[in-house]
């Protein structure tokens, strides 16, 4: 194993045999001549990667395409029918949370069992059980059986105990999803703290946009073989395109060479910038978005593009994408698409992140509670967004896409991130994201609420 890799997976293969019932196993187990009742079932077929020190991975794929039973395997949970897997480093897992747990036990028992399962003492588990307990914030139900917990609780205890044993690999399915938000946000907190120390970590998620935020790399597993291995966000492509078909080829190119020619955008000071903007449309239907000033060559594009981004125009106080958007100035994001399919019930949107990747602000048609977008191929259409601009003075990415919901799944149509990047007038008053508009007044205290006379 190379020094830098902790996880190394050569050709693992796992096998289960099935039984349609409890009576065929014991059948087969007790037959004199080993008649066969089961049937195979490859849940993972010859899957080789590494994983490197400090990375964060996430990993992909349908339901059933063997996601856990590699986390599993990589755990030592269970072995694999073939193939090797060597790992350099302490794994902290967070599988089915809680799995391992005795529900007889106290969780302040099963917190220091899961300690001693880990390699750690008794002392050592009693010196972190304060700040465990403190993170799982249950009260007193931390020394009550396990058996009497929530769902909830039950998450909170599994997920402090894991982080708070200081693994170098933190291993985590589908685990981040639960909970209230501010135990959500504690969890992702702690995360950070990892990703900041270099630890490794490796997560499985149905959540894209939350893998895109958190991974550099992703593995696709379908019907237990390795579909892809790279780059997270060609990763999530091709998880994309699995669920929902494969992506549609068109001429556009996601990197504009450098002194590439570049529209001359308008500073137009009347009224009827947008209607001339989205009326433009029906002269020029080719994708001009690598010719804006504020274009960001480096975007990341997702999607079969069956609906297409082909330009946009942010507009603030009547000026047509300026370089540098005034406080408090009226807004509006004009997108413009253009169909190639027929398509039903299309959301669009928009978000602001910041420059290292968080979430400022982000909507889209489906989540306003808006009429979505039907149209058939070749159609042209424009959503346009309007808002006041209280971010403060700094530098941010837009995001703009179009999405479709199908049996559930959230489908990327065309999403195109960092697309642009806008800067805010500087806001020496503030510090942060958002202007809250703060005022204040200095109030003199009654003397008594000092506790007595001064």
């Amino acid at each position: 194993m190379h020094s830098d890799t902790v996880i190394t997976i050569q050709h693992v293969s796992k096998k289960f045999r099935l039984f349609s019932s409890p009576k065929e196993r014991l059948m087969e187990a007790l037959h004199p001549f080993r008649k066969r009742y089961h049937h195979e079932f490859w849940a993972l077929h010859d899957v080789s990667f590494d994983v490197r020190r400090g990375e964060i991975i996430g990993i992909l794929g349908r339901n059933g395409s063997g996601k856990s039973t590699l986390l599993q395997i990589i755990c030592s949970v269970m072995q694999p029918t073939s193939g090797d897997i060597h790992v350099n480093g302490r794994i902290s897992a967070l599988l089915e949370l809680g799995a391992g747990f005795n529900p007889e036990f106290t969780g302040r028992d099963n917190v220091i069992l899961n300690g001693a399962i880990m390699g750690l003492s008794r002392k050592e588990m009693l010196d972190k059980i304060s700040d465990i307990e403190t993170f799982a914030d249950i009260g007193e139900f931390f020394d009550q059986p396990v058996k009497t917990y929530s769902s909830g609780m039950f998450v909170r205890v599994a997920f402090a105990a894991a982080i708070h044993v200081d693994p170098e690999i933190l291993i985590v399915d589908e685990a981040l999803s639960v909970g209230d938000s501010k135990f959500q946000h504690r969890c992702f907190q702690r995360i950070r703290e990892f990703m900041e120390q270099g630890k490794t970590i490796v997560v499985v998620s149905h959540s894209t946009d939350m893998l895109l935020r958190l991974c550099q790399r992703g593995v696709v597993l379908d019907a237990g073989e390795l579909r892809y291995v790279g780059q997270i966000t060609s990763a999530v492509n091709c998880y994309q395109n699995l669920l929902f078909g494969p992506k549609v080829q068109d001429d556009t190119s996601l990197e504009v060479e450098a002194g590439a020619t570049r529209r001359d955008d308008s500073t137009s000071d009347g009224s009827d910038a947008t209607g001339l903007l989205i009326g433009s449309l029906s002269e020029d239907i080719e994708d001009r978005i690598h010719e804006k000033r504020i274009y960001n060559n480096h975007e990341t594009r997702l999607g079969n593009r069956e609906v297409q981004i082909i330009d946009f125009d942010i507009i603030a106080d009547a000026i047509v994408n300026p370089l540098e958007i005034p406080s408090h100035s009226d807004m509006q994001l004009i997108i413009k698409m253009r169909f190639n399919e027929n398509m039903r019930g299309v959301s669009v949107g928009f978000a602001l992140i910041s420059i290292d990747g968080l979430y400022i602000f982000g909507t889209n048609l489906a989540m306003m509670g808006a009429p979505l977008i039907s149209a058939d191929a070749g159609k042209c259409l424009a959503v346009k967004f309007h808002w006041t601009s209280y971010l403060a003075g700094g530098e941010y990415f837009l995001n703009i896409g179009c999405t479709q919901f199908v049996n559930g799944e959230d489908h990327f149509v065309d999403v195109r991130r960092s697309v642009a990047k806008i800067k805010c007038s500087d806001t020496p008053d503030i510090s942060g994201f958002i202007d809250l508009g703060v005022t204040h007044e200095v109030v003199a205290l009654p003397a008594q609420t000092l506790g007595g006379e001064l």
